[in-house]
């Protein structure tokens, strides 16, 4: 039977990778998907992963109808035995139903990936519609790692290295980026504590913790 599946993880966790890795396993079996992404960092049309790897996709954009789009394709003589859709946490709900009905009604398997929550800790509303409606719910095997070592389970975004909890939900932006905004994976002490690799760099080398020594 053809599912509904939610590939879900922190950033950094190869969700794109393995989005990637199934639309190459499934090409060589001889099967044509069709690959769908939101806000890329490598552009629009674009599903890349941070090993280099990039292919072509469609821009599911705000307002687009995924399941008039496919039904659009195979009317006109396309091919297409499975859907592949990243970044699906800026999707909207009413587009995680229309997934849904891709495969209840084209009866087409249909992969998503993205994070479950932002960076403030809420949910995303795509990743939340995906939760209620998946047939399955998968969290990422490779973990990704906070500063101090321990599995990273939060989304931070920072500016100029200090984490900020105000601003707009969506702000393309990507790890280890460098640039003014940029994102950061946390695990939750450290997430809690708003306390970033920058920031715990900045205290380990402040005066108030240098140790002392007796005279």
């Amino acid at each position: 039977m053809p599912e509904l599946v939610f590939f879900s993880g922190t950033m950094d966790c190869g969700k794109s990778t393995l989005a990637l890795q199934i639309e190459h396993n499934r090409s060589a079996r001889g099967l044509q998907g069709m690959i769908f992404t939101r806000d890329d960092r490598a552009g629009v049309g674009k599903l890349s992963s941070r090993l280099g790897l990039v292919t072509d996709a469609v821009e599911a954009a705000e307002g687009f109808d995924f399941y008039a789009y496919l039904v659009g394709h195979l009317s006109k003589g396309g091919r297409c035995d499975y859907v592949i859709a990243d970044e699906a946490q800026f999707l909207s709900p009413e587009q995680i139903d229309q997934l849904a009905r891709v495969v209840d009604d084209l009866e087409l398997d249909v992969f998503a990936f993205g994070i479950t929550t932002d960076f403030r800790s809420k949910l995303f509303p795509g990743s939340q519609r995906l939760v209620e409606l998946a047939d399955r719910v998968e969290v990422l095997q490779v973990e990704a790692l906070c500063w101090c070592g321990a599995r990273a389970t939060h989304n931070a975004r920072t500016v100029g290295g200090e984490m900020v909890v105000e601003g707009a939900q969506v702000v393309v932006g990507d790890v280890d980026a460098g640039d003014e905004i940029g994102y950061e994976v946390l695990c939750r002490r450290h997430h809690r504590r708003r306390m970033t690799a920058a920031t715990a760099r900045a205290a380990a080398l402040s005066p108030d913790v240098l140790p002392v020594t007796p005279m």
